[in-house]
């Protein structure tokens, strides 16, 4: 990949990964409850997800997916089910004491990768997406194998800094308010509002 090319897949891959969807949401939510550091494992859950995407659309079954709306749709009411389910779990949860926040913390690393890769995973626009961005970023006259993976590292690499430094830093502000009762069910409602609401949009879009 020739280094213009790479830089408008760099600036494109940048705007992306800023735009605030179930990625992110995820991301904040676990850096609220494991911390900042551990927050990384559900971050590499979306990433393996992503790296799903590409394959797909590389091997050309995203074109059979985004041409054939029953397999589009149930994909998209899967995953939009699946994060309906998760910000109805994260409204309800009431107030946890001290001791009840620490065993919490302490998921397992498998529990938020799992999570992080459903949440990606099950995101059919992130298909079409691909779909239609790695035809600008792929020259079929050249060898494929190194052009995907320059895409991949790029795109992989971008996401975590932006997740990890952007979304999960951010949600190290809001620490705080986890605790006391109020603040709890506060942050519990708005990101269960938040997961209801991608997961809607998913739904509609």
């Amino acid at each position: 990949m020739n280094p213009s090319l790479w830089l408008a897949l760099l600036g494109a891959q940048i705007l992306i990964s800023f735009m605030p969807g179930a990625g992110a949401v995820n991301t904040m939510s676990n850096a609220l409850t494991v911390g900042f550091r551990r927050s990384i494992w559900g971050i590499l859950g979306q990433q393996a997800a992503l790296l799903v995407h590409i394959g797909i659309a590389a091997a050309g079954v995203g074109l059979l997916v985004a041409n054939s709306p029953l397999a589009f749709n149930l994909i998209r009411y899967t995953g939009a089910a699946y994060l309906v389910y998760l910000g109805v779990r994260k409204f309800l949860q009431q107030p946890e004491h001290s001791e009840v926040r620490a065993q919490q913390s302490d998921e397992g690393a498998l529990s938020m990768v799992r999570r992080g890769l459903w949440v990606n995973l099950l995101n059919p626009k992130a298909i079409v997406f691909f779909l239609a961005l790695i035809p600008q970023f792929i020259r079929p006259d050249r060898p494929l194998l190194g052009q995907y993976a320059v895409l991949a590292v790029t795109v992989v690499v971008i996401d975590v800094l932006v997740m990890w430094f952007f979304y999960a830093g951010a949600a190290r502000s809001f620490r705080r308010f986890t605790q006391d009762d109020r603040g709890q069910v506060v942050l519990n409602r708005v990101f269960g509002s938040l997961f209801v609401g991608v997961g809607a949009l998913l739904a509609v879009a």
